[in-house]
């Protein structure tokens, strides 16, 4: 082990220059929901937006999103047990910022459907759509690592996506 190593563990961190080194890393935007879980049936729906979500397994299929702790939203969808990521287009930087709102009404004027094997909302003009149950759920600092396992998925259609890049939305052009 390298002798500057327990130092280099041990130091901390400068969380602006982190924010702005790991901006250079640019991502998918996708909005996360559920409908919350409520004893005499269906609740409302629930979502926010998240940038961090990665596919983890072919087999079994699946995936991963890290929400932040504080995000209201988390345990309505935690506690319906399942989830559904809607992958963005780059005409939706408007819902994005909406589903990053805090106490706003997210759903409000805005369509979707129910997935047809957990119920939670596919948003309308989404690029594609994820439908998960919880399988794990792990406390990594101010952020979860949510696991989940695939249980449908589709295409709703053609375009380019929306991109997070050094704190702001973009467009990929092939």
């Amino acid at each position: 082990m390298p002798e500057d190593w327990e130092a280099a563990r041990t130091q901390t961190f400068d969380a602006a220059r982190y924010r702005q080194v790991l901006g250079h890393f640019c991502t998918g935007v996708t909005i996360v929901t559920a409908v919350e879980h409520h004893p005499q049936g269906h609740g409302a729906p629930a979502g926010f937006s998240a940038q961090s979500f990665t596919s983890v397994s072919l087999d079994p299929p699946l995936v991963a999103m890290c929400p932040g702790s504080a995000i209201l939203s988390w345990p309505s969808i935690r506690d319906a047990g399942v989830f559904c990521v809607n992958i963005l287009a780059h005409d939706q930087e408007e819902l994005s910022r909406r589903f990053a709102t805090r106490g706003v009404d997210k759903f409000q004027g805005i369509g979707w459907r129910p997935s047809h094997a957990t119920g939670s909302p596919v948003l309308d003009g989404v690029l594609a759509w994820v439908d998960a149950r919880i399988e794990a759920v792990h406390q990594a600092g101010d952020h979860l690592i949510v696991v989940g396992r695939v249980v449908d998925l589709g295409v709703n259609r053609e375009a380019s996506p929306l991109l997070f890049y050094r704190g702001g939305y973009g467009r990929f052009e092939p």
